[in-house]
């Protein structure tokens, strides 16, 4: 016998789901202010083994020549992006869900035992709670990289103004770069993250949608209600 529970409130389903479209406006304006200067890759010396991004993929996507737009869209939505990162992490703090997020000191290992079950190497997964131990970590990774991004992104949006803040992060060149490979960060995240939201089926994506969870009646509950 089954029944449904709750899991996620609404602050925190409102939030995920305006987060998604968010971000994603977030990257894209991102990459075609990034067209203007595509400077970053991977290699040694005069040797390139990939370039982020080549052009056809701007011309696939039709990137090419629009800084303006980017710069609008991507300066505007930003103070959205932060507004609603600021109401979920004080809701976390406020209502106690942090607890269930961050990571504890078993959490590392715990993670590690996860992707080996997942690889299909370990027969079966550490205790799980309402976010398992790699959750816990991937989740507040993504926290913590929200607050970088806007830390850099501020940081060379007004290099003059917070010029204290910029050099903080090692100058404008610096906080460029690393605000380039939080959204890389970000592009992987999606990945995997859809990728597992997929393996882990409609129950679980029914639960950020609903707020209820589809789980086993305990034992006990179903001597009870047979006894009725």
């Amino acid at each position: 016998m089954q029944h449904l529970e709750s899991k996620h409130k609404l602050v925190t389903r409102w939030t995920h789901w305006v987060n998604f479209p968010m971000l994603m406006i977030m990257i894209w304006s991102g990459l075609l202010i990034y067209w203007s200067s595509d400077v970053y890759r991977i290699g040694f010396g005069d040797l390139t083994v990939f370039h982020f991004f080549p052009d056809s993929v701007y011309s696939a996507l039709n990137m090419g020549h629009r800084l303006a737009e980017g710069m609008s869209l991507h300066f505007f939505f930003m103070w959205l992006f932060a507004l609603n990162g600021f109401v979920y992490v004080a809701y976390t703090v406020i209502s106690g869900e942090w607890r269930y997020l961050v990571p504890q000191r078993k959490s590392f290992t715990q993670a590690f035992q996860v992707v080996l079950y997942d690889l299909k190497l370990r027969k079966t997964l550490p205790p799980q709670g309402k976010f398992n131990a790699a959750q816990r970590i991937t989740y507040t990774s993504i926290i913590v990289m929200g607050f970088g991004s806007l830390l850099t992104g501020l940081s060379i949006y007004r290099p003059t103004q917070v010029a204290w803040l910029t050099s903080l992060l090692g100058g404008y060149q610096a906080a460029r770069f690393e605000h380039f490979w939080l959204t890389m960060g970000y592009l992987a995240f999606f990945v995997i993250h859809i990728a597992q939201v997929a393996k882990a089926g409609w129950n679980n994506f029914r639960s950020m949608v609903t707020g209820l969870e589809l789980v086993e009646t305990p034992l006990k509950a179903k001597q009870e209600v047979a006894g009725d």
